[in-house]
């Protein structure tokens, strides 16, 4: 659990579920959504489409807020789209994705996970021509530049508006008779292809096929546009492949049942993650404890390197809404007991290892330490499952600045100092590559976030002012 779920920081930008030609599309893909949940908490939202009809419900909060009694099960029609989102700043309903839009060529909903790092520029660009524009979502700019577009064909014309674009996104296109689906050069992003049925579906991760029985077929390829159309599946080149996959998918946003680019699940990297910081950074202690819920692989995986006992000495309370946690800002350390409680039984007396799978800021790792303290821990060794993040991201990962990053501040040695443990490793970049790859090739994997080399241009002046 990174140190920042429970004050402003670490969260994915969304995820997004769509199916084409099925008679429940939106009921399958309601469900696929509560499967995609934990990208995306803010908001969500669904757009089916009837013989050209479209028909959108969305809202503020979970899928079981914005879609009460049914909701999901009346729109009608056999294709369709659906968006979970966190937003960097204080979204508004008019920026809940799908987003429609009207333009010459007919009717087309959008849903988007990743960020453009030059929608500021284009933007600008295109008001000075004269667009207009209604919310401060990259996706608006990409269906303005689909409207201005000289193709009138769907296909031609959103190839032309990607070939402008810069930045990640594992996008999805639903139009009266086709749903596409796009994967930025570097594939920053996961997005997978299943079909239930005889359907063709799109999910960032593979856990929303389990859910609807889907069977998967493949990952979207980077640079990569799949079409579905009238029970054919074409797939065309939108950009030249640069893979450069992002590493936080596998340390801690995706859930532990997703395959993301292999057939390797998301639990067997993390627990592999473990075992290498094992290898790196051991510790004799009494038990090992992970940090609910992301961090739970790599801890076992460090207990069974070293042989160390794991144990469940943390508690995750699930029934605290996070709207909740960050409205009682005048008590943070009771905001931790809400979200956490120490099996004192468990830890009373011990030196443990607590493992997490990455530090941002420190402060919710100082108040878990101090539980721990309280609960009677004779020593507590922290162990991360992560590099030291060092530098911000501008992909759909809300790190935007240097200034929000300990690391910019403070030492590791300061860093153990503050958060007030016994000891503090982090997982080397090398060790990290090895767990993921099984070698030490990092081809394939983005790591600017621990090293600051982007894969693609970056105007930080730019990103930085965009984001104070």
């Amino acid at each position: 659990m990174p140190d920042v779920q429970l004050t402003k920081g670490l969260h994915e930008a969304c995820g997004v579920f769509g199916i084409y030609g099925h008679p429940h599309a939106g009921e399958l893909v309601y469900y696929g959504l509560h499967a995609l949940q934990h990208r995306g908490q803010e908001s969500a939202g669904i757009v089916a489409v009837d013989q050209g009809r479209f028909t959108t419900h969305k809202g503020m909060g979970l899928v079981t807020d914005v879609f009460r009694n049914g909701d999901a099960f009346d729109l009608s029609g056999e294709s369709a789209v659906g968006h979970v989102m966190y937003a960097n700043g204080s979204p508004t309903i008019t920026e809940v994705q799908p987003l429609v839009f009207k333009y010459r060529a007919g009717t087309i909903a959008l849903a988007h996970n990743g960020a453009l790092v030059n929608a500021a520029q284009i933007r600008r660009s295109l008001e000075l021509q004269g667009s207009i524009f209604q919310t401060n979502s990259d996706i608006e700019v990409i269906a303005h530049l689909i409207a201005r577009s000289p193709h009138d064909d769907l296909v031609s014309a959103l190839r032309h508006a990607l070939g402008v674009i810069e930045g990640s996104y594992a996008l999805l296109v639903l139009a009266e008779n086709k749903l596409i689906a796009c994967l930025d050069p570097q594939g920053l992003r996961p997005l997978a292809l299943g079909k239930v049925g005889g359907s063709y579906c799109f999910a960032s991760e593979t856990c929303a096929f389990d859910l609807i029985e889907a069977e998967y077929i493949r990952h979207v390829e980077p640079g990569e546009m799949v079409v579905i159309g009238q029970d054919q599946l074409r797939s065309l080149k939108i950009g030249e492949p640069s893979p450069a996959f992002c590493s936080f998918e596998y340390i801690y946003f995706a859930r532990p049942d997703s395959n993301l680019t292999s057939n390797t699940s998301v639990h067997q990297i993390r627990r592999k993650l473990g075992k290498q910081l094992a290898a790196e950074s051991p510790v004799e202690a009494d038990l090992v404890l992970g940090v609910p819920d992301s961090s739970l692989s790599a801890a076992i995986g460090y207990a069974e390197a070293l042989g160390i006992p794991f144990e469940m000495g943390l508690v995750k309370n699930r029934y605290v809404g996070r709207t909740f946690i960050q409205g009682k800002q005048e008590s943070r350390t009771r905001d931790v007991k809400l979200k956490l409680s120490v099996v004192r039984k468990v830890v009373e007396g011990k030196t443990v290892v607590m493992v997490d799978d990455s530090l941002i800021r420190g402060t919710t790792s100082r108040r878990i330490v101090r539980l721990l303290r309280d609960a009677g821990v004779k020593a507590v060794h922290v162990r991360i499952s992560s590099p030291p993040v060092a530098h911000p991201c501008f992909y759909g990962i809300d790190i935007s600045s240097h200034d929000e990053l300990i690391v910019t501040h403070k030492s590791v040695a300061e860093i153990q100092s503050y958060i007030g443990a016994d000891s503090l490793e982090f997982l080397t970049i090398d060790g990290l590559v090895r767990a993921i790859r099984g070698t030490n090739d990092n081809h394939g994997l983005c790591l600017a976030c621990f090293n600051g080399k982007y894969p693609t241009t970056i105007d930080f002046q730019t990103e930085e002012a965009q984001n104070e």
